[in-house]
């Protein structure tokens, strides 16, 4: 029989197992702080019927989509959680119960051109909250707070969330009598970090089709910079000249106002003219967020307020506001950089016990008392010398080892090793679990991302 040489496609992500608990270890990071503020967890389906996940249609969302026929069927890969989300709340709408919170990390599958840091299979982790009819802006203004809070969970400090208001744009370009080219526009502004100034002014001029005065009036604008309290000073100066301008400023304005109460230091936090999000269902405000001293990773963090989510399942106006986390892309920049913390546990298990005697009824105890105990407990059965042993779990990264003797059976003791430390103590079942527990609650204090 010929062999099959394994390997992995390109533009898909295998992790080894201690890579694997460090991804483990962000998602349930994520869980836990989505669910501080409120949002319900959800899974929807990897394959959707085709007719559904293209409803919208056309444009590079159809190329790189996957999508194969099993029969009759017509069928497809989902490409984002937000078009699931949105065919989600259509269906269930008279069982949910708005606004409706929710998260969902799950995978998705773009069939682009694979290359560094970009994958044909990935996670993401998004929120949103969807409102029926109508949905208060507060909801914007809390969106930076679980912004912080997660990143912080996680261990960076120095980050910024860029905000944002499409209206303001949609207001200004209004103001220069360039209102049908306002989504063209912004999709040019929005590559101002990738190419820079004077690229993006040729491409206004070139593409957009924009006179010199026009281009440069426009990235006038967009530099407007300073602490929050400055650009918003600016923006002033341009109200009462367009009711769109003047709708989204007040909402910009209503956001950075409840920061504080929110809990975001203003130093991770600013007003950015620049933001604009190349997605044209943004209807308000748009957020994304970088790392202060990583700006090539690019946005790791980005989203903004939709007015209707479903309009392509249903009458019902669902407008929403969420974000979404690229978590593969992420969790690869951060191994690149060598953010992320090696020093956490990573080893499936806490507790390896080696049983010494042929009768291995007392280990097997044992793994049941320490496992009710809530510790991760793994019995070591293999055949192998003492020190084969020690070796697998030295390997593996087992923080303790037991070791379970007749001397220790008949006494009613365990004897106990710290792998990192060599320390071994001799004791009782209880007080083993307890100092086990005990190291265990620092080795694993550190932040999973170390900034540097």
């Amino acid at each position: 029989m010929e062999r099959i040489k394994p390997r992995t496609l390109s533009g898909f992500m295998e992790l080894l197992p201690p890579r694997q608990q460090q991804m483990e270890r962000i998602m349930a990071i994520l869980r836990r702080t989505y669910g501080l503020y409120g949002f319900t967890p959800l899974d929807t389906p990897l394959i959707e019927s085709s007719e559904v996940l293209l409803a919208k249609g056309g444009g590079d969302t159809e190329k790189q989509i996957y999508r194969f026929t099993k029969g009759d069927a017509d069928l497809s890969l989902r490409f984002d959680l937000t078009v699931p989300l949105a065919k989600y709340v259509a269906l269930h709408y008279n069982e949910l119960v708005f606004p409706f919170r929710r998260y969902q990390i799950g995978k998705v599958y773009r069939g682009e051109r694979a290359q560094r840091g970009r994958f044909r299979e990935f996670y993401q982790a998004d929120i949103d909250v969807i409102g029926d009819g109508k949905l208060d802006i507060l909801n914007e203004a809390e969106i930076p707070a679980i912004i912080y809070e997660t990143f912080t969970a996680l261990g960076l400090r120095r980050f910024c969330i860029r905000v944002n208001n499409r209206k303001i744009l949609n207001g200004f370009y209004a103001m220069l009598s360039l209102a049908d080219k306002s989504g063209e526009i912004m999709r040019t502004v929005d590559k101002l970090d990738k190419i820079g100034a004077e690229k993006v002014r040729a491409l206004l001029t070139d593409e957009c089709a924009l006179s010199p005065a026009q281009s440069d009036e426009i990235l006038r604008f967009i530099a407007i910079s300073g602490d929050n309290d400055t650009v918003l000073r600016a923006l002033d100066g341009y109200a009462g000249r367009n009711e769109i301008f003047d709708a989204g400023l007040a909402e910009l304005k209503a956001v950075t106002a409840h920061l504080a109460a929110f809990g975001v230091p203003a130093e991770n936090f600013a007003v950015d003219l620049t933001i604009a999000r190349g997605l044209d269902y943004y209807t308000g405000t748009v957020y994304e967020t970088t790392l202060t001293d990583h700006p090539e990773i690019g946005s790791v963090c980005s989203g903004g307020r939709y007015d209707n989510l479903a309009e392509y399942y249903t009458d019902r106006q669902l407008p929403g506001v969420g974000i979404s986390i690229g978590l593969t892309r992420l969790f690869y920049v951060l191994s690149e950089q060598g953010l992320l913390n090696d020093a956490l546990p990573s080893a499936p298990a806490d507790v390896l016990i080696l049983p010494m005697t042929e009768n291995v009824g007392a280990a097997a105890s044992l793994a049941t008392q320490l496992r009710r105990a809530g510790l991760r407990t793994q019995l070591y059965t293999e055949g192998k010398k003492f020190k084969a042993k020690m070796s697998y779990a030295d390997k593996l990264g087992v923080p303790y080892v037991v070791f379970l003797g007749e001397d220790e059976i008949a006494k009613g003791e365990i004897s106990c090793k710290d792998m990192s430390s060599g320390e071994q103590i001799t004791a009782p079942l209880d007080a083993v679990a307890a100092q086990i527990k005990a190291g265990l609650a620092r080795k694993n204090s550190g932040a999973v991302i170390l900034e540097k």
